[in-house]
């Protein structure tokens, strides 16, 4: 037949390399068999409306020509898409993967087969990859000019504009007019022209990338986003229309929903000539028949429908592909149909793998050339970064800027509600794009100087370490930033505005933070041009060497700091001094003889020793082999750690002199973080050395002379962090029940086995008096609420509690006119809350889901947990109010100004005054994303950099002068904040720097290297955003204290 290597194919179009394509299949999986014999021409539609001729066997299986065209485009995640064509009735059908195509094609040169989206995920930040996304926008870009994704006129002009901005870049009223002029999207377009580039002017800055992702972000809370409806009667003969989605089976009256059947609830489906059958997993509080049977046009529409739910079935709640049935003997008995292809489950696993290239590849409507990202786990997640500030498309789009504010009504809800897959873009060097927070960014090639010369004047001098004083102060870090640059996570992003306008104004920082008087200007730093090496090896290691100088701190906050108060005062028994100082003493000594070594091959590796042996000396998989094996005969001090947890908390619960003594200890400015939480520190060290190591084996060939070092210390590390990852998950409870204690007044007996910490946050609660902030800690077996009382140490008082066993969740913004509301209703008790954002609602409404689910099983009501306060047994539509007044509230949001003596400035405070939430596996990710090094701080209106020592730890980065002060100057909690690149406008003219802004606080800082501003974008976003539990729970065991 034709020979299609010759003609303008559409991975070419895309940039792909030929031969360069990807299977989709499991690693070890063989392709299906393509039979020899003559060859087939099949014609395939793009989603970009070209055309592309695919030869195939003529007894091929559909899998071939769906991996061919999936391979074609370097296409990754193509599980979700799907082949259509029009049947011999004319009726479009899903090519059968396991059957021979011409056996479902009878007439291939008549009939043009359609390559498009099959299988719409709930969350579109599951798609790992640019290209995935891109091509799912294009699917709603076809969908509204279809009509076939309806909505009203504000949704589909704020849609177009993200088409539009992805297409011709910033907003320019008369290239606007022309472009929608020539470009139709939707019938009767001109109507909403205005209201388009309204939208759009908002959009500045926002590279293809972020278009794509903020378009499915809105496209996927539509009511009629991926539906295909299929025209129906129910038994009375009313019309209706049957579709399935990820969630199950849904029933539509002309465009509107007027019913659901969860997959959990459909105990079978099948068909019987025209009829379609739903039987029903039993339910007593159901008003619906066992079986539900609707009529369809023909027993082949009946099929086709009944096919497609099996395969949405399959793979959105499967964890494999199903196995065939045995063939029968004699005779069979309905249909043999099986879903074939991997299950979503499969498809995100395998590319958290990350064992796929880089592909370039070119929009259609756009100059702008993408790299798309690689991803991977999220403590992998690198940012590639940007070698010059980012500048606002010109009338070539040369080049993405980003601007994180968006104004108007319109996109500001979208934003919030999106805040937390919001990715910055980022200029791109001449060799390739940048990538930032799950989508890589657009850009172009762009350069003014030779990288390398660049690279030596602009970069901040390095940091060296210290061969004499061993100390270090704690390091900066934050969940894991979900950037597919390097090695990225699998689906956290960034957020523009995560955080809504809130009542209180407390910016939560610092004095420090804001005062511009300790300005040093940066001429200082680019006049100290050391030529330090450049590769990302050596940054790796300065990783090593920076996070160690903190974790080394945090060993003498115990080692030194808590037992010489200890020593002063008689509160402590002795037995538990000696497990405590007994355990963490040899600790503290081995990690100061590996600190020196570390720092010692550094100096070798710079060249700041009088040895120059090249080879030799530029490696670090050498040192961390031989430290990590010695590490392994600690092992028997790191199983203490539970035993002095808990022992030190319940010494704490006997003794009022202890607890006293330990919450004075905290108060001190060295105990930067609660107490308990330095006490699993060199659990958590050891997970950030396998996570630096699958960094640096990632990062080596195979022939690198320390590539088998390297791989022995992970495999080394990698056992150790499994041995004693039972026990970190429980302590990690354990340690957050009893911080959440500190927090609440009014309870007892917070602490119980079997009880799981699940989620905190603020929710206004519906009363007498309107909408009232309080805040709700979401546990495996109980609900509480309480509101920020006035005491001195700013507890929260706990107002009323639901068992979660026998309770009920359902949306109620119709019956209370309330946006993103919730009514729960208890056996005892009901209550109405509501969210700030549609994001915050889908959370908590996931989180309480589960959480009922998983008190369902046990079976078990929960104890009584309030100590003095009445239960509350108001209805939500009684007039009484809770007990404190409006001043009291009010008063209670403006006193972390104040700065309270005590428990002012906690994560529970933190989501109190940003008006957000945070759950346990967002605790769980910022553990296992710490990171600690210098860095340059500017305000808005300085001129000038500030070199600071940074910690960032526990959503929060901590300042310090130098890496061997003892406490910080001065912290800046990051939960809310958003994380982009500087634009054009703002006039910072620098390499390696990132922006935070909150409200009206706005901070730019400066890395030293590419490597480390992709490693501060990566665990600052990880702050900056939640982790979706879909993602995260996966690989968390319960935590079962």
């Amino acid at each position: 037949m034709g020979e299609t290597e010759q003609r303008p194919t559409a991975g070419s179009r895309l940039g792909a390399q030929e031969n360069a394509g990807i299977s989709t299949l499991e690693h070890g999986q063989k392709p299906p068999m393509t039979p020899p014999g003559k060859l087939v021409s099949i014609k395939i539609q793009m989603l970009d409306d070209t055309q592309e001729t695919f030869d195939i066997p003529q007894r091929a299986p559909g899998k071939v020509l769906h991996d061919a065209v999936c391979n074609h485009l370097n296409l990754v995640e193509g599980d979700y898409f799907g082949l259509e064509f029009p049947d011999h009735k004319k009726m479009m059908v899903w090519l059968d993967l396991l059957k021979p195509v011409m056996k479902q094609i009878r007439r291939p040169k008549h009939v043009v087969v359609k390559f498009v989206v099959k299988f719409f995920p709930p969350d579109h930040a599951q798609l790992q990859e640019e290209l995935t996304r891109y091509l799912f926008a294009l699917q709603v870009k076809q969908d509204l000019a279809q009509g076939r994704l309806t909505c009203n006129d504000t949704s589909t002009a704020l849609l177009i504009s993200h088409i539009v901005q992805s297409e011709i870049g910033d907003f320019d009223e008369t290239i606007d007019r022309e472009h929608l002029a020539k470009n139709k999207y939707i019938p009767h377009q001109e109507a909403l022209e205005d209201k388009i580039m309204e939208f759009h002017r908002n959009h500045m800055g926002q590279t293809p990338a972020e278009s794509d992702f903020q378009l499915l972000e809105i496209a996927r809370r539509l009511e009629m986003y991926g539906i295909r409806l299929h025209p129906a009667k129910d038994r009375e003969g009313t019309k209706i229309n049957l579709a399935v989605a990820n969630t199950g089976i849904l029933v539509f009256q002309g465009h509107t929903k007027i019913n659901a059947f969860n997959w959990a609830k459909v105990r079978k489906l099948s068909f019987k000539r025209k009829r379609f059958l739903i039987k029903l997993r039993p339910d007593v509080n159901s008003s619906f028949q066992d079986t539900l049977e609707f009529l369809m046009a023909s027993r082949d529409f009946c099929k086709s429908f009944w096919k497609i739910c099996v395969e949405h079935h399959a793979f959105f709640r499967l964890f494999e592909e199903p196995k065939p049935k045995p063939k029968p003997v004699l005779f069979s008995r309905g249909s043999s149909f099986r879903f074939s292809g991997r299950t979503q489950k499969q498809v995100l696993d395998y590319v958290k793998e990350g064992g796929h290239k880089k592909v370039q590849f070119e929009r259609k409507h756009s100059k702008i050339h993408s790299i798309r990202s690689l991803t991977a786990q999220p403590s992998e997640q690198h940012t590639e970064v940007p070698k010059q500030s980012a500048r606002a498309y010109g009338d070539n789009n040369d080049a993405a800027a980003v601007q994180s504010c968006r104004q108007g009504k319109e996109l500001k809800a979208s934003a919030e509600d999106t805040g937390q897959h919001k990715s910055p873009s980022l200029k791109k060097s001449p060799k390739e794009g940048r990538k930032v927070d799950g989508a890589v960014v657009s850009t172009v090639e762009e350069e003014e100087e030779p990288a390398k010369d660049r690279m030596q004047q602009n970069r901040p001098q390095s940091q060296q370490p210290s061969t004499g004083s061993l100390t270090g102060s704690p390091h900066l870090s934050e969940l894991s930033i979900n950037s597919q640059g390097g090695p990225s996570v699998a689906n956290i992003t960034l957020s523009p505005n995560l955080s809504p306008d809130a009542k209180q104004s407390s910016p939560l920082v610092s004095p420090l933070l804001n005062d511009p008087s300790c300005i040093r200007a940066d001429d200082e730093e680019e006049v100290k041009r050391k030529r330090f090496p450049t590769e990302k090896a050596y940054f790796i290691a300065k990783e090593v060497a920076t996070t160690e100088r903190t974790y080394l701190k945090d060993l003498e906050v115990i080692t030194s700091w808590f037992q010489s108060a200890v020593s002063k005062e008689d509160c402590m028994p002795e037995t538990l001094k000696n497990l405590i100082f007994s355990n963490f003493e040899p600790l503290h000594k081995f990690h100061t003889g590996f600190l020196k070594e570390i720092e010692q091959r550094l100096a070798l590796w710079e060249g700041r020793s009088n040895a120059h042996i090249k080879g030799d000396y530029q490696r670090i998989g050498d040192v961390m082999l031989k430290n990590i094996q010695s590490m392994k005969q600690l092992t028997i001090h790191l199983r203490k750690h539970n035993e002095i947890l808990m022992e030190l908390e319940n010494g704490i619960k006997n003794s009022r002199k202890l607890e006293t003594f330990c919450r004075d200890f905290e108060l001190q400015k060295v105990c930067y973080l609660p107490l308990n939480t330095f006490l699993l520190r060199p659990l958590h060290r050891l997970m950030h050395y396998k996570q630096i190591m699958e960094r640096l084996c990632k990062h080596y060939p195979p022939s690198h002379i320390d590539f088998r070092d390297s791989r022995a210390a992970l495999a080394e590390i990698s056992e150790m962090v499994a041995q004693l990852h039972g026990d970190m998950i429980k302590m990690e409870n354990f340690q957050k029940l009893n911080e959440l204690k500190k927090d609440l007044i009014g309870m007892d007996n917070l602490v119980i086995p079997g009880r799981e910490f699940i989620r905190l946050g603020s929710l206004s609660k519906l009363s007498g008096k309107g909408l009232q902030q309080r805040m709700f800690f979401l546990f495996n077996d109980i609900l509480l609420y309480t509101s920020r009382g006035l005491t001195a140490s700013n507890q929260f008082k706990v107002h009323g509690h639901l068992p979660l066993y026998g309770m009920t969740m359902e949306e109620s913004e119709e019956e209370w006119g309330v946006p993103h509301c919730l009514t729960l209703r208890g056996q005892h008790q009901s209550i109405v809350v509501a969210a700030s954002t549609r994001a915050e609602m889908d959370k908590w409404t996931e989180d309480i889901q589960m959480a009922i689910d998983l008190a369902e099983k046990s079976s078990v009501p929960a104890p009584e947990l309030l100590a003095s306060s009445p239960p509350d047994n108001k209805s939500p539509d009684e007039t009484t109010v809770d007990q404190e007044s409006e001043d009291d509230l009010s008063a209670s949001r403006t006193s972390l100004e104040r700065q309270s003596p005590h428990r002012g400035n906690t994560t529970v405070h933190v989501c109190w005054h940003r008006n957000t939430s945070v759950s346990m596996i967002d605790f769980s990710i910022a553990v296992e994303n710490q990171l600690s090094g210098n860095l340059l701080r500017k305000f808005k209106n300085s001129n000038g950099w500030q070199k600071l020592w940074v910690v960032f730890t526990n959503f929060c980065m901590f300042f310090y002068k130098s890496h061997q002060d003892n406490h910080p100057l001065a912290s800046l909690p990051l939960l809310g904040y958003s994380l982009t690149l500087p634009s054009e406008s703002e006039n910072i003219h620098k390499d390696y720097v990132f922006k935070l802004h909150f409200k009206s606080h706005v901070y730019y800082f400066r890395a030293e290297s590419e490597y480390t501003f992709e490693r501060w974008m990566e665990v600052i976003r990880s702050a900056t955003s939640s982790a979706s539990r879909t993602r995260a729970l996966s690989h968390k065991e319960p935590h079962a204290y």
